[in-house]
């Protein structure tokens, strides 16, 4: 009989991250879910509520669900954004962005390695964004998106021989609240935005989760390292929008 995978994923009572849980549950895994805010549907499977950007309450409950579950994957997707331009960055709000992305993927990473390693199986996934390749507007984001990228390759490389792959998705613009709290719907911006997407569209979190969980899959076995666009065609040629403005 073939075990059960556990999954554990960061900010996911929303977007991406809820839409990868369903996703996964759909395929037999059980999905425990971190999040400072509580779903507003049912969630596919056991949900915690914790501010990851308090380092103290990260290892409270990491701590206690490594008692309890028996972890072989990870999905890293918990971050914010803090738009600005370079003169109004502040270092307070640089030091929030980096710390919720770097930080808290590299404690989740740790909590949950060793039973993977005890199985010699295991699937970690990161989400990064196109905007590591360089947005504007996006210092703090764009810098923690691409160390997301650089875990990647780096990691891969650390468990190759342990049974464990390391991936990421970078997607670009995607139909989240988090995109619309910085884009309301029909704005100039929003415009100029789709306009740069080859596609002409924003994508779903749906399509972000099937990438995901293409990575999960046993078919993916040996694929390791790798960054996986999930961007309408972006990433094949910058677009002047995110060239300059």
């Amino acid at each position: 009989m073939t075990q059960q995978h556990i999954t554990l994923i960061t900010g996911a009572s929303r977007g991406i991250g809820f839409s990868t849980a369903e996703y996964l549950a759909r395929k037999g895994h059980l999905v425990i879910g971190l999040a400072r805010h509580v779903p507003e549907k049912t969630f596919p499977g056991e949900f915690f509520t914790v501010d990851l950007s308090d380092r103290d309450a990260t290892t409270e409950i990491l701590a206690n669900l490594t008692k309890q579950y028996s972890f072989d994957g990870i999905v890293n997707n918990v971050g914010i954004v803090h738009p600005q331009p370079l003169e109004e960055v502040t270092l307070d709000n640089f030091e929030a962005v980096i710390d919720l992305h770097l930080r808290v993927a590299i404690q989740t990473v740790q909590a949950v390695v060793p039973s993977m390693k005890a199985k010699k199986w295991g699937r970690i996934v990161n989400v990064s964004s196109i905007a590591g390749l360089g947005v504007p507007y996006r210092t703090s984001y764009a810098a923690a998106k691409a160390g997301m990228m650089c875990f990647t390759r780096t990691w891969a490389l650390e468990f190759v021989k342990s049974g464990i792959t390391v991936n990421a998705v970078a997607p670009a613009k995607i139909e989240t609240k988090m995109a619309r709290s910085i884009f309301s719907a029909g704005s100039e911006e929003e415009k100029r935005l789709i306009s740069g997407i080859p596609m002409g569209r924003a994508g779903k979190p749906s399509e972000v989760a099937a990438a995901i969980g293409f990575f999960f899959s046993e078919e993916a076995g040996y694929i390791t390292g790798q960054i996986l666009y999930v961007d309408g065609g972006c990433s094949i040629d910058i677009h002047p929008y995110y060239k300059a403005r």
